[in-house]
């Protein structure tokens, strides 16, 4: 039964398969992409604190960064569901078929909500005392396809704030060297969105949905995520020179410039029937590449386990 706002109801999951159909929902596996960034800002800071890596705070990152993330998804799925309805490739998402109710949404999104309020209280008062501002962004960027051409922009300052607050997590102080791999991590997934944006163009055209790819076309998008991806590596090599790293890390700053260029090879304007490798694959192994290479790095250079 498909209900008026475009919801199709089947059959009551059971609560395992609940569970399972709301982390489908948020995407848990997209977590890659931004916590490698958080973990190398941590690991750096401890490095200059005092050469230790603290478990408990390296873990309360990662339930802060998860617990923010999931939030962030839930919603996104939640004040998207009438457009996703309506759009075939969105058309099977769980809010749209049932597997996940709006209430089960809601709940979720509250509990993960909480989970990186915890965090962030347990790591210190600056951390507790900023995660509103964490939060506002990530609320806002689904409506921003509803007022802006560049919706991108806001999930890059969302998504920035990231290495920020795993900095914060440790020091507890402002750090411009966490700002520079901010603005890179930011400014990365604003531009791999830029592609992504781009095979949903005739749908979002006709909802009037708003984007760069909606606005200006597909080849203006793909000539903004070049240049984006090239502004990233200029912020990744600022922040390798403002934090001295060693060899290690340059040697992964030459693996993401390969896997930037194999993206936008395989990326064209006239040609997305590779877009999902781009975006899924190519910008996984980016986050995982560039922090074992930092993590090599801070090692050999002396931070201990």
């Amino acid at each position: 039964m498909t209900t008026a706002d475009g919801v199709i109801q089947g059959p009551t999951p059971s609560p395992d398969g609940k569970v399972k159909a709301f982390l489908r929902l948020v995407m848990i596996e997209h977590s890659v992409f931004a916590l490698p960034f958080a973990y190398i800002a941590a690991l750096t800071a401890m490095f200059q604190l005092d050469r230790n890596i603290h478990w408990g705070r390296l873990l309360l990152v990662t339930v802060a960064m998860v617990g923010l993330r999931t939030f962030a998804m839930a919603c996104n799925r939640i004040i998207d569901r009438e457009i996703d309805a309506r759009n075939p490739r969105t058309a099977q998402r769980e809010l749209v078929t049932g597997a996940v109710s709006v209430r089960s949404a809601w709940t979720g999104a509250l509990v993960a909500l909480v989970f990186f309020l915890g965090a962030a209280a347990l790591l210190n008062p600056l951390c507790l005392a900023l995660a509103p501002v964490a939060v506002v962004p990530m609320v806002v960027y689904p409506y921003g396809k509803r007022f802006t051409d560049f919706p991108q922009a806001i999930l890059g300052l969302a998504q920035s704030i990231g290495p920020v607050g795993a900095w914060l997590a440790v020091t507890g102080e402002w750090s411009w060297d966490a700002a520079i791999l901010g603005a890179a991590i930011g400014i990365w997934i604003g531009g791999f969105d830029l592609i992504y944006a781009c095979q949903d163009v005739e749908a979002d055209r006709g909802e009037g949905v708003r984007s760069v790819p909606a606005r200006f076309g597909v080849p203006a998008a793909i000539r903004g995520a070049r240049g984006c991806h090239a502004v990233t590596m200029a912020l990744l090599v600022w922040y390798a020179l403002a934090t001295d790293a060693g060899a290690f890390f340059w040697l992964g700053l030459v693996i993401v410039a390969g896997a930037f260029l194999y993206e936008h090879s395989i990326v064209r304007p006239h040609d997305l029937s590779r877009l999902n490798r781009a975006f899924f694959s190519v910008n996984g192994f980016i986050g995982i590449a560039l922090f074992g290479c930092a993590l090599l790095d801070l090692l050999v250079r002396g931070l201990t386990l």
